[in-house]
């Protein structure tokens, strides 16, 4: 699976052009990208600056050589480069399985185009097979978990290795819901989730994604 990763960082690469502002997404498929990218960067010393969506790409873009900036020093993302969990043929996903989706989606909607990168078993027919994580304040938890389950057969608390509940960067909790399924849309059930006091983010990803690059089993690499 890291090689169809990796396949996939290296086409996508060719997107970056001199000059531009990069989105990094986060994950283990956007650790990939960030990899082939720094390589690049040191091959051909093309002028671009990073972006990340959490400390741990930025992290990693700092240690291979590669410019980085705050997303309060730019004025919009040329294109950035990010997984997803799973994504239909109407480009819809769902992602945050790395928790950073709140980042992520900022970073998404300030940027002209982006770029997903997956391999086949993320494609789906109908979205609802991954988990939905859905970033929620600390205060009343519990009572926004009750409200959450209205739209699922099974809500989790998401906790770190040790035992500790997982707190984003932005210092929330998530919750990973099995969704009920079929829902709406993905729009219509983003809407929903966000009436609830105290959901910050969901996420349902959706009218973003530009092209899709695809890496299959046997080596291909497809684009959408």
């Amino acid at each position: 699976m890291d090689e169809i990763k990796e396949r996939i960082a290296q086409a996508a690469c060719g997107f970056v052009e001199d000059g531009m502002v990069v989105g990094l997404g986060t994950g283990s498929t956007a650790t990939c990208f960030i990899q082939a990218l720094a390589k690049r960067y040191d091959n051909e010393g093309i002028n671009i600056v990073t972006v990340s969506s959490s400390h741990a790409s930025e992290k990693l873009a700092r240690d291979l050589g590669l410019p980085s900036v705050s997303i309060d020093a730019i004025d919009a993302v040329d294109l950035t480069f990010d997984g997803a969990d799973e994504i239909d043929a109407k480009k819809e996903m769902i992602k945050g399985a790395g928790g950073a989706l709140l980042k992520e989606k900022i970073l998404a909607q300030a940027s002209r185009e982006l770029v997903i990168l997956v391999d086949e078993t993320k494609l789906v027919e109908q979205l609802g097979k991954a988990l939905l994580a859905v970033e929620v304040v600390q205060f009343g938890h519990k009572l926004i978990q009750q409200k959450l389950m209205n739209y699922a057969t099974a809500s989790q608390q998401r906790m770190r290795g040790d035992g500790k509940p997982y707190i984003t960067e932005s210092g929330h909790f998530i919750y990973d819901l099995a969704l009920k399924a079929p829902f709406e849309s993905a729009a219509g059930l983003d809407e929903k989730l966000k009436l609830i006091a105290g959901v910050v983010e969901t996420g349902l990803f959706y009218n973003v994604a530009g092209r899709v690059v695809i890496g299959y089993r046997d080596g291909t690499i497809m684009m959408r």
